[in-house]
């Protein structure tokens, strides 16, 4: 009885210290209120509109990512949805790990420490970017039900849904299928049929999207020097760095241990314990994961080298293949790497422990290498060292729909007409402009970006109509070019420091450092064609699919579980 209470103990383990690390990590975003930093906007209720579906003049970067949050938060309040996606997606990374792991205690609890405590996860929550720690938290799942579908020959219920939660943005979508690929390929026609099915409906959303976005898919190639993984995060060279999962483009997401002897410190025990894996544990690694673990690590190293070293090809390769901007954000890939490191690290440390003969020394080096990571990277505890506080937005947003409610349809346009914003109720942390999602209209916003001083060319031709409109030299005239771009209303920000064009028009209301402008009415918004809604329809029909025929499948599993 008692080996059987240990061994339940000792299987959610993993799951249970995962959990632990995504709350010390998580810290306030946890609280009331939404974190906004970089990329990541929520909102009380995110419109279903035609960006989010994938129809609008802009590139499809938050699809099916946006649809999806926009049909969540109509049943779970936006606020609490974001805290179940990050806390979701912790704890699966890290029970994941452990999963692909093997047996052993030790092992499973350091994998899990190591997959959810590690410089990707920092940089990425730093950074904003949700959807890639989504698609990283299902990363194993989808790695151990890609060799179960290729040991049984029957596909696993689960991995239609995991291939979806994976697939929540173009970049997860590559990633996801890269290690789908690995895990489950075999030389039947059969098999690689199956695959493409289950990975081109997953990703059918932002792909069919980018297609019909193809005249503006390219970007510039500036951006891909700019956006390049970082030679400058910390004191050895960057590929040591991109051993231990750093190397995100943005200085401002790199927490300040990986600057300096902290961060060697990790990369040498990650280093030893995987060659002490590769000499005395490995064989206790899964067979059939083995080859995917290092395809996976392969592919993503590869990937991320090449764009660090070759920065001027990836631009190239950015400004002539639509599609190619992908590859510019190198860095993302090493989620690819991330599985076999942190299998290894479990496998080393169980290794080492056993070296010891009795329980105490035993005991003291199986805690030592489970807290390790967390003891070489302290500032990513307590929501990164309090970048993810979480806030309530300013009273003034919600006036200012209020007002929008009043008034006429017609797009929207914000001031000043800038991507990112700092405001001051948000602790002055940069931050994608959340008003556009707020309001709950159709906003045209900027996408052309200033990083260290370099701009990059945006791709939405409405964005480049408006910023020429702006740029007119009266504020009559500046409504009229708006009016003619198909804009009807202008919301105007008080930004401290930052000049905005005066636009002629009726100012509907003001609301604390928000100003209403209608500029009257003019040209009809475009409208997607008959062909594209149809196009997209379809793509949207294939995900839906895959969604339905997952759940099914896994509630007949579950059924049949429960019968036997």
């Amino acid at each position: 009885m008692q080996d059987r209470t240990w061994g339940a103990a000792a299987r959610w383990l993993p799951t249970c210290w995962a959990l632990v690390l995504a709350v010390l990590m998580l810290g306030g975003a946890l609280g009331r209120g939404f974190v906004l930093t970089y990329d990541m906007v929520w909102v009380p209720d995110l419109s279903l509109g035609l960006d989010a579906l994938g129809l609008g003049t802009a590139l499809p970067r938050a699809v099916p990512s946006d649809a999806v949050v926009a049909v969540l938060d109509e049943v779970v309040p936006g606020e609490v949805l974001q805290k179940l996606v990050l806390l979701g997606a912790l704890v699966s990374a890290g029970s994941g790990a452990a999963a692909l792991c093997g047996r052993g205690t030790v092992a499973r609890l350091v994998a899990a420490t190591v997959f959810v405590w590690n410089p990707f996860v920092v940089e990425r929550l730093a950074i904003g970017h949700w959807p890639v720690l989504v698609g990283y938290g299902v990363l194993p799942w989808v790695l151990l039900a890609g060799a179960t579908w290729r040991r049984t020959g029957w596909l696993p219920a689960r991995l239609a849904v995991l291939l979806l939660v994976g697939s929540l943005s173009a970049t997860t979508g590559l990633v996801t299928a890269v290690a789908v690929v690995a895990a489950a390929a075999e030389r039947s026609r059969r098999r690689w049929v199956g695959l493409a099915v289950l990975v081109g409906a997953a990703n059918a959303p932002w792909v069919a999207s980018g297609l019909l976005h193809a005249g503006e898919a390219t970007s510039s190639a500036v951006g891909a020097d700019v956006f390049a993984p970082s030679s400058r995060e910390g004191l050895l060279p960057a590929p040591l760095h991109f051993l231990t999962l750093g190397g995100v483009w943005n200085a401002e997401s790199v927490p300040g241990s990986r600057t300096g002897v902290l961060a060697v410190g990790l990369t040498i025990l990650l280093v030893l314990l995987a060659a002490v894996a590769l000499r005395r544990g490995w064989s206790s690694v899964p067979v059939l994961l083995r080859t995917p673990l290092l395809v996976c690590w392969s592919v993503g190293m590869v990937l991320v080298v090449a764009t660090w070293a070759l920065p001027d090809a990836t631009g190239r390769l950015a400004g002539t293949v639509p599609g190619g901007g992908l590859l510019r954000d190198g860095a993302r890939m090493l989620a690819l790497a991330a599985p076999l490191t942190a299998v290894l690290a479990g496998r080393g440390a169980d290794a080492v422990v056993r070296v010891f003969p009795d329980t105490a020394s035993r005991t003291m080096v199986a805690l030592g290498c489970v807290l390790a990571p967390v003891a070489l990277m302290p500032d990513a505890a307590l929501g990164l060292s309090g970048r993810l506080a979480a806030v309530d937005y300013t009273a003034s947003y919600e006036g200012a729909v209020e007002a929008l409610a009043t008034l006429p349809p017609g797009d929207v346009v914000l001031l000043p007409f800038q991507s990112y914003r700092a405001p001051s109720w948000n602790g002055g942390r940069p931050v994608l402009d959340p008003l556009g999602r707020y309001l709950g209209r159709h906003v045209v916003v900027e996408d052309q970006l200033v990083v260290d001083g370099e701009t990059l060319a945006g791709e939405d031709p409405r964005a480049a109509e408006v910023r020429d409109g702006l740029a007119a030299p009266t504020p009559e005239a500046r409504a009229e070019a708006l009016r003619a771009a198909g804009v009807r209303l202008v919301v105007v920000e008080d930004v401290d420091r930052v000049e905005v064009p005066e636009v002629a028009g009726d100012t509907v209301g003001e609301y604390g450092e928000l100003r209403v402008v209608d500029v009257g009415p003019g040209a009809a918004p475009p409208q997607p064609t008959g062909a594209w809604v149809t196009a997209m329809a379809v793509a949207w029909a294939a995900w839906a699919s895959l969604l339905l025929v997952g759940m099914v499948r896994l509630r007949r599993a579950r059924r049949s579980n429960f019968a036997q």
